[in-house]
């Protein structure tokens, strides 16, 4: 399931630059609340919510949906 696969990924980058959720959700300017919900697989997140997690992740939306 791509949602489940998007949060896989999302948890992996996050944990390899050694940001908390917290760290990562406000850096994207999202809810901590919405970034574990991406995490559990839980949340169809927006193209705009995407970008900005990616961006902070130093990677692509392309590559967070693959």
């Amino acid at each position: 399931m791509l949602q489940i696969d998007i949060g896989v990924k999302v948890t992996q980058l996050r944990k390899e630059l050694g940001l908390s959720q917290e760290k990562l959700a406000a850096y994207a300017d999202i809810a901590v609340s919405t970034l574990r919900r991406i995490e559990c697989g839980k949340s169809n997140p927006t193209l705009e919510t995407l970008q900005a997690v990616a961006a902070v992740l130093d990677t692509t939306v392309d590559q967070l949906i693959r």
